[in-house]
């Protein structure tokens, strides 16, 4: 493969990443009144402790595989958080911070530290991760009567990956 490629697919794969990014938070935007209360079951997380939970879960394996690209991990996993747009940047920073620890790694041909062979695995961990996520706030809602219209919110989320012009 040249090193063309090489840019190419790492472009591709980095889009990959900010396309998850994208859906996540349009997903907690587009979440309606009380949508970040829902629970599927009592005893299970809030939507927003879902949130809150995926951005601690991106920091704290940066710290653990790539060091170098780690900030501040927060103070517990599960927290609840209260305010869609505080929840949204701390999201897109969290994002950044798993972009650039994958797009560093790769780029200077180092392994993860501790839990994956290739930062490739990390980011598809990660994608996969949150798609269970994403999942789950969906039936979340639709156990509470908050169920997303398909025509409404596919576009923002299903769109996003198809969207062949985005990158």
């Amino acid at each position: 493969m040249s090193r063309t490629d090489d840019r190419s697919l790492l472009s591709a794969l980095l889009d990959s990443w900010d396309r998850n990014n994208t859906i996540l938070v349009n997903l907690l935007r587009a979440l309606p009144e009380g949508g970040l209360d829902a629970k599927v079951v009592e005893g299970s997380p809030s939507v927003a402790r879902m949130f809150m939970h995926i951005h601690y879960v991106r920091l704290v394996f940066v710290s653990e595989d790539a060091p170098e690209f780690a900030g501040p991990v927060p103070e517990g996993e599960w927290r609840n958080g209260r305010d869609r747009s505080r929840i949204a940047d701390m999201l897109n920073e969290s994002g950044k911070v798993v972009r650039e620890a994958v797009k560093g790694r790769l780029e200077s041909g180092k392994d993860m530290d501790l839990h994956y062979d290739h930062p490739i695995l990390f980011l598809q961990h990660m994608i996969w991760h949150e798609g269970y996520h994403h999942g789950q706030i969906k039936l979340a809602l639709k156990v509470t009567g908050h169920a997303f219209d398909d025509e409404k919110i596919g576009p923002v989320t299903w769109g996003v990956w198809m969207d062949k012009g985005r990158s």
